[in-house]
């Protein structure tokens, strides 16, 4: 089994791209998973800024159909030419699949270097896939290994002592526009109850603000509130709390956007200046409303452009661990692969002692003389099979197990089979509330 992934980011395709690739990716993990299909597992990781595929294949022989097959399906499912789908999304086999999720993981490949939030996005992944039946073994492994590199990260380097996310850095953006820099008496409506939302009410009574609606198109407001404070809104009380709010932040991605025209009616008459900070990868607020008077839009490109620069020192710490954690995780994997092999051996060569110490059994029975033998022949079967062990081991290290297995076929005619693996681990050895909330789906 091999794994693979296909990423479209930010940093190579502009956000709306990413968005409608998001959307092509809500079925991915199941459809894709059919009988005679390449692919034999699949984790779909969407973020703000990113979409990206984890999927296992059976052979390295099945990479390139693999990749199709996704595709595919991604273009089938978004609307977007397959050509256009293609080229936005790089892939990853290899060592690379790994070090690519271990340094998303870790906050490195986020708008906001060190961003912390990213690494439950990478537990929740795996944990929906699991809930699905799509996670394959191989594919567990790799996404629990990433959550323990970013704690790794987090622990190890000064950037899990920033704090910073997509949010912080936007709350200090309205902050700096802001001619009072208190938060303890402004007037905040939040869109959503997903865990960003969730995420977003937690900076915002660090900060001391207190008061803070909450609107859910799916009727989830009252219910958030309840446990994390805040006054749910109605869709009418919706227009009248705009227009008294110093801050709106969207966390939703839902499909209504909030129109310019909407947003400038309820703030007929108001005079004091609106902020808007806008979450959603597939927007909550009209672009338009940027250009509103006394409006200020803070969106997803805003907070990229305004993220810190952390320190080479921590990045190059944090991209150290990354990188010992890839060639470890390979490492295992490829030793792993050729389990089946070292199993298969092991197999055959005992079956051909039993079958000679059957013979001596039933000629010489249990004698002194007859043990004395079979000792002396499990003794010398043990000793046959170090050697080809210990190489099975070394060529695996070095990408090289598919020679062990064409051995074994040439010289025993063995049949080197692979393992089943589980089609969904227990959702306990991730721990982290899984959240189903469409107000959260495509948020950062």
């Amino acid at each position: 089994m091999v794994l693979l992934s296909l990423v479209a980011t930010h940093s190579k395709v502009d956000l709306e791209t990413v968005a409608r690739l998001s959307a092509g990716t809500s079925r991915i993990d199941t459809d894709v998973l059919a009988d005679g299909s390449p692919v034999a597992g699949a984790v779909v990781l969407a973020t703000c800024n990113r979409v990206e595929v984890y999927c296992e294949a059976e052979s390295e022989s099945d990479l390139e159909s693999a990749r199709a097959a996704l595709i595919e399906q991604i273009s089938r499912s978004s609307g977007l030419d397959e050509s256009l789908v293609a080229d936005s999304f790089d892939l990853n086999t290899g060592e690379d699949v790994a070090r690519h999720l271990f340094a998303v993981g870790a906050g490195l490949d986020s708008a906001v270097v060190g961003e912390r939030e990213v690494a439950g996005q990478v537990r929740r992944a795996l944990i929906e896939a699991q809930e699905k039946g799509t996670a394959s073994g191989g594919l567990v492994r790799l996404f629990q290994t990433a959550s323990r590199t970013a704690k790794d990260v987090g622990t190890q380097t000064a950037l899990g002592g920033r704090g910073l996310s997509i949010v912080s850095v936007a709350l200090d953006l309205a902050t700096d526009l802001a001619a009072d820099k208190d938060w303890s008496g402004k007037q905040v409506v939040l869109f959503g109850t997903g865990a960003y939302a969730g995420a977003t009410m937690a900076l915002l009574r660090e900060r001391g603000c207190s008061q803070i609606s909450v609107y859910s198109s799916s009727g989830r407001a009252e219910t958030f509130t309840e446990t994390r404070g805040g006054t749910p809104l109605t869709h009418t009380a919706l227009g009248p709390a705009i227009a008294a709010a110093d801050v709106v932040i969207g966390c939703s991605g839902g499909d209504n956007q909030v129109s310019a025209d909407r947003v400038a009616r309820v703030r007929t008459g108001v005079e004091k200046p609106l902020t808007i900070i806008d979450l959603a990868l597939s927007h909550d607020f009209e672009p338009a409303v940027g250009g509103l008077e006394g409006v200020e839009l803070i969106t997803l490109e805003s907070v990229r452009m305004a993220a810190p620069e952390e320190q080479a020192e921590s990045v190059q710490q944090a991209a150290e661990i990354v990188a010992t954690a890839a060639r470890s995780f390979e490492a295992s994997q490829q030793a792993r692969s050729v389990d089946s092999a070292i199993v298969a051996l092991r197999k055959h060569t005992m079956q051909v002692l039993e079958s000679e110490l059957e013979k001596v059994r039933s000629q010489h029975g249990c004698t002194g003389p007859a043990q004395e033998v079979e000792f002396a022949m499990r003794r010398m079967v043990k000793q046959l099979l170090h050697l080809p062990t210990v190489r099975a081991r070394e060529l695996a290290a070095n990408g090289e197990q598919d020679r062990y297995v064409a051995a074994l076929e040439a010289l025993y005619g063995i049949t080197v089979e692979e393992p089943a693996l589980p089609a969904a681990a227990d959702a306990a050895s991730c721990p982290v509330a899984l959240v189903h909330d469409d107000d959260d789906a495509a948020t950062a």
